[in-house]
């Protein structure tokens, strides 16, 4: 863990692409039927993109790489990076794939998710430029699954950075194949921080649960953090200094796309300022919290000063 208060700045190696939100059904839909939706955003998506925007809102420089289109969707998802102050200058524009997007068909109980990929398949190892590396100390991976041009280089992408002194973490998000496989336990064992969901550790582990899952990953928490993001329940982390578990606070939930990688930013803005593991937990369900107030991944995500605020509403012993 480091140990400086000085932040440390952050290389995002990821996808972006839009969300299309469709909020508040009247039904789910199924084929052969209209449903009526009240609510519709057009705005950033992707994990990577939206755990970028969250630590730069909470203090910490970011440097993201990824892949766009030449599209006007491309053009929305930069203007909204760059207005929360992330380092795009190394993102590129494919000729010829379109900016991804997915359609998330939500509630304020849960989200069915429709991705085309589009140029979030499209980024290389060969991609990231020796410049990408300045002056960076931690290196964080989102969507192992949906990045497939990357994925194979993954586990030397995090053998490069470790040669640097740098620090990892990886989210692997969800496996729209549903075989979750490739390579990823090579990836997990490389990092510091390893931060799935309860399906996600599921698939990823064996056993028939989730917590099962999880104790059967003690022997990896020697090396690296598991931390596992539960959602209303909140987040439990096996790490070589025992399991430790923090409740999610309540709030008046409007949509919960991106709340974990907003998690993740919470989590990883502490951690990268020194902090302890139990307050590192506490911001990141925090941040996840607050980031379900609105629609869509970044728009109610807290700055530092809100999330002091209700950081000490929700624990007031914390620091």
């Amino acid at each position: 863990m480091p140990s400086a208060t000085t932040p440390v700045s952050v290389l995002i190696a990821g996808e972006i692409n839009l969300d299309l939100i469709l909020h508040d059904y009247s039904a789910f839909p199924s084929l052969g039927r209209e449903v009526i939706v009240d609510e519709c955003l057009m705005t950033l998506g992707s994990a990577s993109a939206i755990t970028a925007v969250g630590l730069s809102r909470l203090g910490i420089p970011v440097r993201f790489v990824g892949k766009i289109g030449q599209d006007s969707w491309g053009d929305q998802c930069l203007k909204e990076m760059r207005a929360a102050g992330v380092d795009t200058s190394l993102v590129s524009r494919a000729q010829e794939a379109q900016t991804g997007i997915t359609v998330s068909v939500s509630s304020s109980d849960d989200r069915a998710l429709v991705t085309f990929p589009g140029a979030i398949a499209e980024l290389r190892v060969d991609e990231i430029p020796d410049e990408a590396w300045k002056d960076v100390g931690h290196l964080h991976v989102s969507s192992y699954y949906l990045q497939r041009g990357l994925q194979p280089a993954i586990p030397n992408l995090f053998r490069r950075a470790r040669e640097r002194d740098m620090t990892i973490s990886l989210d692997p998000g969800g496996d729209p194949a549903g075989q979750w496989q490739n390579g990823v336990r090579e990836a997990i064992a490389l990092v510091d921080l390893f931060f799935p969901n309860e399906v996600e550790l599921e698939g990823i582990a064996t056993g028939s649960s989730a917590v099962e899952n999880l104790i059967d990953l003690e022997a990896l928490a020697e090396r690296v953090n598991v931390i596992a993001k539960l959602g209303p329940l909140g987040c439990l982390t096996v790490a070589k200094e025992g399991v430790e578990s923090v409740p999610a606070p309540t709030v008046n939930v409007v949509d919960p796309t991106g709340a974990g990688d907003s998690f993740n930013a919470g989590f990883l803005a502490a951690w990268l300022r020194g902090r302890k593991l139990v307050d590192c937990m506490r911001d990141g369900v925090c941040c996840g919290a607050l980031a379900t107030r609105g629609l869509g991944g970044t728009v109610t995500q807290p700055n530092e000063r809100e999330l002091h605020s209700f950081r000490l509403t929700h624990f007031p012993d914390a620091p």
